[in-house]
């Protein structure tokens, strides 16, 4: 099973607004259809957002039509959604080839290195799977409760955080994993217990509010999440729910564990980071369905900055980052470049 594919022309993705009741896959063939898929997100997940972006700009990109359209193409996309740090990433990355392809091979440059991006974020996964499963296992864990659905549906690959617990599962060293239900969007109801049955691990779904007291109570040995954007200082940015689970593993004085795919040495802290407010129905609706009293005032902010002070450990496609602080991630950078 593969969120995205590419095919000359197309780009396809599983339709993820519409799991677990429809396995549908959407047939985008140009910018605004993927960046409309990623602001409605049938296509989420920080990396797989980047993958999806830069496959939209070369969709875009025809050779003898020149940079306009690639540039317009990046302009749009960039503005699907602001707090994912990979889809700005990708995108540049997939204009600066289109700037520096001779003539006439504008369209092969860009797609070259669209694929060239997908392909480093499955290798990204394997590895941070790797390292995530080595260090919870020496930390003794086989019981983790995750947030939101970092499988392969948010990633190329096995995905960030789930990678981590695919991992321990291929080892027989998971025994049983908890998983919210992510509200409003319920991520983890609907895709995350998606994934953890296809792969056979065992779980349980919970409410969000029944998390911390879950963790406090000692029903789990870590807690694992992925995380949208990493600053410089190593506050995460992750869906709405991250802080509070954060405080509990702290008061529990269990592991909370970040596996990630980039940190943005641009962002000096989680406070420059701006986090997304989503469409109130959101919260008012549930499937379509009203819950509340039409027009009811709603704050929907689809994350939360979780200071670098409460992460156990940073997992990396280049190792384990533990402790986290502006210094360990100035390092690993350092030595990756």
């Amino acid at each position: 099973m593969q969120a995205l594919r590419f095919v000359p022309g197309a780009l396809w993705a599983i339709d993820q607004t519409l799991l677990p009741d429809q396995e549908v896959e959407l047939e985008l063939r140009d910018a605004a259809a993927v960046a409309d898929a990623i602001r409605r997100l049938a296509i989420r997940g920080a990396p797989l957002i980047g993958v999806a972006a830069g496959y939209g700009v070369a969709l875009d990109a025809e050779d003898g039509l020149g940079l306009e359209p690639v540039r317009a193409a990046a302009a749009l996309l960039r503005t699907a959604r602001p707090t994912a740090v990979n889809l700005t990433w990708a995108v540049d990355r997939v204009l600066a080839a289109a700037q520096a392809a001779p003539l006439g091979e504008l369209a092969g440059a860009t797609l070259a290195e669209a694929q060239r991006i997908a392909s480093e974020e499955v290798a990204a996964s394997r590895a941070m799977g790797n390292a995530g499963a080595d260090f919870l296992a020496q930390a003794g864990v086989r019981r983790v409760l995750t947030h939101c659905n970092t499988g392969l549906l948010a990633a190329p690959g096995d995905g960030t955080a789930l990678s981590v617990l695919t991992e321990l599962h291929r080892r027989g060293q998971l025994e049983h994993v908890l998983a919210t239900e992510s509200r409003p969007l319920l991520q983890g109801a609907r895709l995350t217990v998606w994934e953890l049955s296809r792969l056979g691990i065992e779980h349980e779904l919970i409410v969000d509010s029944a998390a911390a007291g879950l963790i406090c109570g000692g029903a789990v040995d870590a807690v694992v999440v992925g995380c949208d954007r990493v600053a410089a200082s190593g506050d995460v940015a992750n869906k709405v729910g991250t802080l509070g689970l954060a405080l509990a593993a702290r008061a529990a004085e269990i592991p909370f564990v970040v596996p990630m795919s980039t940190i943005d040495i641009g962002c000096a802290s989680g406070t420059e980071i701006v986090v997304e407010e989503r469409d109130p129905e959101e919260v008012r609706r549930v499937r379509g369905r009203l819950m509340t009293l039409p027009g009811t005032p709603v704050r929907n902010p689809a994350f939360d900055i979780t200071p670098a002070g409460l992460i156990s450990a940073l997992v990396t496609d280049r190792g384990v980052i533990a402790p986290v602080g502006a210094g360990e991630i100035k390092d690993l950078v350092e030595r990756s470049a």
